[in-house]
């Protein structure tokens, strides 16, 4: 489902911005439609200089697969805030590399090996402050962004493993239950494009993260493709 989702928004993304550089390339400028009454309400606010603070609701694809909000204070300047869950495929073999690190904290004695393990959870908190540049000389509506922020990782792995020595009567399986916490500052760039008949925005963005707690210096290269519901 998940991946349907994602390509289905890649499609409307690459559309969208297809159109408008066909749009630029016959010449044509695009205008802000006016509407009275009930139809203003289908008018993107983003355009609307005199108009802010808005927010922005929706979901984003990728790591992580998240709501997200946004506020945006002003043209330049927004708040963004994401609530999901990492993508935990991507890190297989990071958490299979921790499994030591995780033995020693419980205290399991050191001849065992890794069978393998399980993600029981694995959420994020984000929250980033972005500063808004308009490249709508390029492709009308589309703009970038970059910023920083602080990220927040709640993650519980289950590992599964054997003794490499034991009784003819003990059990050789064991497994172990490891939380850790990561937090750490985070920094992103991005696109992001407004159609001007639907309050509707979609974006694209790449996150870099460093953990300062769990895993101290340990990186990740996050991002990922979302909309948002503009109002």
């Amino acid at each position: 489902m998940i991946s349907g989702a994602r390509i289905l928004l890649l499609i409307l993304l690459t559309t969208a911005l297809s159109d408008a550089f066909a749009q630029d390339r016959s010449g044509r400028n695009y205008s802000v439609p006016k509407f009275r009454g009930s139809k203003a309400k289908i008018l993107c606010p983003v355009f609307d200089r005199g108009r802010y603070p808005y927010h922005g609701l929706g979901v984003k694809l990728g790591d992580p697969f998240a709501l997200t909000y946004k506020y945006y204070a002003s043209k330049s300047f927004a708040l963004a805030v994401d609530l999901g869950r990492t993508a935990s495929g991507l890190y297989r073999d990071y958490y299979e590399s921790r499994f030591e690190t995780y033995r020693q904290e419980a205290g399991e004695r050191p001849n065992v090996g890794y069978i393998g393990h399980k993600v029981e959870s694995d959420w994020v908190l984000e929250g980033r402050l972005l500063y808004h540049a308009d490249v709508s000389r390029t492709v009308e509506g589309l703009q970038a962004y970059a910023g920083a922020g602080w990220a927040w990782k709640r993650t519980a792995l289950v590992y599964d493993y054997q003794y490499q020595q034991v009784g003819s009567d003990a059990d050789p399986f064991g497994s172990l239950t490891s939380r850790g916490f990561a937090t750490g500052p985070q920094f992103v760039v991005g696109l992001e494009y407004s159609y001007f008949s639907i309050p509707v925005s979609a974006f694209l963005e790449t996150e870099y993260f460093v953990d300062v707690r769990e895993d101290p210096g340990a990186r990740r290269v996050e991002g990922g493709i979302g909309l948002r519901y503009i109002f």
